[in-house]
């Protein structure tokens, strides 16, 4: 039995038809992804949902008692107050009072009629069966409970909003891109969370990761069609991919129908007289099928302009250190970046991933340490809350600021064509900015950012909001950038397609280095960073242990032949590494299959890990042999 059905819906803005006379429905314990172009109208299904837009027409069924709750696609940057109270909201009136009345009472004099007031509204809810549940939620989030919501990052934010959607434990739960602004811990929480959530989910999400391993059904939104694929995501690309090609052929024989009746009916007039009206009737239904369809939507044409080089070395680190009162950022770091290299800052939120961005582009000056920054640097920049955007002005103005014609490749363009390459058409590219889609706003600042000129790019959570479409585009793209390339990003497939190494901050200043994305980190190192967070003490005393067995043992035998025969094993590792980096530092390495590219990856993580025990067991027994002599 159904806990919500939509049937024959009809909705539309302007001439803009979103949903199309189709149908959808939701079943208990259904994780369903809703996949589609920007701006074809996820958001507004789930908005539809959750009885925040009402349909054209169309009728809604929702089973008696049925609990909805929607997570929205922007963090509440604009909210005011604290953490709890904001997560206790989520539970309406009843929630507001719980946290009205917990304020209160952390109050050195608490007014207590107003706390009678509250209670009164509790026990009418019987909400004080929610405390334990927001605090729960609260927790596992690694939220502060009464942190002000003005302080907390975009990441945070989120984290902040998903909890607000989940203490109601609603029997279908709405999430609009809930992985946007996450970082990895978080992400496999949530999917972790999601896999035993016992009520139905409807999520829309850019991230094929997560959509592989949450989602058991995919409903596709093609031109204001709902089409249903009863399995997960991997069969659905075959399937959908099959469903365009048999449309594609159907269309080539309508329009070859179509010219063969527009010939015959534009015959001489011996034809006209002698014509069968049946035939023409025929024709005219035809024309009007024609004008109606709706044709799939065309790529984004992204391109780079070529510019001068930058300097070989474009930033130098050695033993770098800096934090920020208590809170180390990088520690003893070093680190050589080249022209052209590929590097992924990978870490949780709020970790320094942005501050070691300014200390190699020079913005921040070291607190120890060295940083050379190389030369003839021109520098794009990808922000994650699209600041360089003007909410008031419309596309085109914010791309051609107020000019029709614009500079592209060194050739002048005028700006609708420019804007048409990023699938935004006349008439919306008149829209004012506010009116855009979370998507369609990312793919407007990729299309103003594409006309600087730069050798060094920067992206900051770029893939949010974009379409799946969209994102390949972008991966192959940044994949065929000619100069430096630093993303921030959560999306492990992204990342694992795009980048040669990894930054992995690992907390209380760790830094390390990898050849690779996400899939490069050994998961004991994902799960070091935990230990540091929970124990930072701990951490600390440890090197104390290095130190302590420095005594005078003479080498055994076979200890004395182990030290003969490591420099030769040194030797060959380094070998085998070399040429494994060589071909990881190929620019079609990441083209071939993610299996092929993933066992070259795992191979040089290995010799890499082989080398560093290595040349730890080759000083060990060094030192004992120094210390014999």
């Amino acid at each position: 039995m159904n806990l919500y059905r939509i049937t024959n819906a009809e909705l539309a803005f302007g001439d803009n038809p979103l949903l199309s006379g189709t149908d959808f429905y939701i079943n208990k314990g259904e994780r369903i992804s809703v996949v589609g172009r920007n701006g074809a109208g996820k958001s507004t299904l789930l908005k539809v949902i959750d009885e925040q837009i009402k349909l054209d027409s169309g009728e809604i069924n929702i089973r008696t008692g049925t609990i909805v709750r929607r997570l929205e696609q922007d963090p509440p940057r604009s909210a005011e107050g604290d953490v709890y109270s904001y997560v206790a909201s989520g539970l309406g009136e009843a929630g507001d009072a719980l946290a009205k009345f917990t304020l209160e009472t952390m109050k050195a004099e608490p007014d207590m009629q107003a706390m009678e007031q509250y209670q009164a509204i509790i026990e009418k809810h019987d909400a004080w069966q929610y405390e334990p549940s927001i605090q729960q939620i609260i927790s596992r989030l690694s939220l502060e409970m009464f942190a002000p919501l003005e302080s907390l990052s975009g990441g945070w934010l989120r984290k902040v909003a998903l909890a607000r959607a989940l203490v109601a434990k609603p029997d279908v739960l709405l999430l609009d891109e809930p992985t946007n602004h996450l970082d990895y811990q978080s992400i496999e929480w949530l999917e972790s969370f999601l896999l035993e959530y016992q009520g139905a989910i409807v999520f829309i999400s850019h991230d094929r990761a997560f959509i592989r391993k949450v989602a058991n059904r995919i409903v596709d939104l093609d031109r204001g069609q709902l089409v249903n694929y009863e399995h997960g995501y991997d069969k659905y690309l075959i399937e959908k991919e099959e469903n365009l090609r048999i449309e594609e052929e159907h269309n080539k024989k309508f329009d070859k129908q179509l010219a063969q009746e527009e010939v015959w009916i534009r015959q001489g007039v011996k034809a006209r007289r002698t014509r069968n009206e049946g035939r023409v009737r025929a024709l005219k239904a035809l024309r009007n099928e024609r004008k109606e369809r709706r044709n799939v939507q065309g790529n984004v044409k992204f391109s780079f302009d070529d510019v001068k080089r930058s300097g070989t070395l474009v930033a130098e680190l050695e033993n770098v250190t800096h934090s920020f009162g208590d809170l180390p950022i990088v520690k003893n770091f070093s680190s050589l970046v080249i022209r052209g290299d590929k590097i992924a800052f990978i870490g949780p939120n709020g970790c320094g991933k942005s501050t070691l961005i300014k200390l190699i582009l020079g913005q921040y000056e070291a607190q120890e340490g060295f940083i050379r920054i190389g030369t003839n640097l021109e520098i794009a920049y990808f922000d994650q809350y699209r600041d360089q955007l003007d909410e008031e002005k419309t596309v085109m103005d914010n791309v051609g600021d107020g000019r029709e014609d614009i500079m592209v490749n060194g050739q002048p363009r005028h700006v609708l064509g420019y804007l048409q390459d990023f699938l935004f058409s006349p008439k919306r590219a008149r829209s004012p900015v506010k009116s855009l889609s979370g998507g369609e706003k990312n793919r407007l600042l990729l299309a103003k950012l594409f006309l600087k000129e730069s050798n060094m790019l920067i992206l900051d959570e770029p893939t949010n909001d974009l379409d799946i479409e969209t994102l390949e585009l972008l991966e192959d793209l940044v994949t065929q950038y000619k100069g430096t390339l630093i993303i921030v990003s959560h999306d492990r497939e992204f990342v694992n397609n795009t980048v040669q190494t990894s930054y992995f901050f690992q907390g209380q200043g760790v830094v390390k280095e990898f050849v690779g994305g996400y899939d490069a980190i050994p998961v004991s190192n994902l799960t070091v960073d935990k230990t540091i967070k929970k124990a930072p003490a701990e951490q600390k005393s440890k090197p104390a242990v290095k130190t302590e067995p420095k005594q005078k043992v003479k080498l055994s035998f076979k200890q004395k032949d182990r030290l003969e025969k490591l420099p030769l094993e040194i030797e060959k590792l380094e070998t085998s590494i070399e040429a494994l980096q060589t071909k990881v530092s190929d620019p079609n390495f990441y083209k071939q299959p993610a299996n092929d590219s993933k066992v070259v990856l795992d191979t040089l993580a290995k010799e890499e890990a082989k080398l560093d025990d290595a040349f730890s067991e080759w000083e060990a027994l060094e030192a004992i042999q120094n210390e014999t002599n």
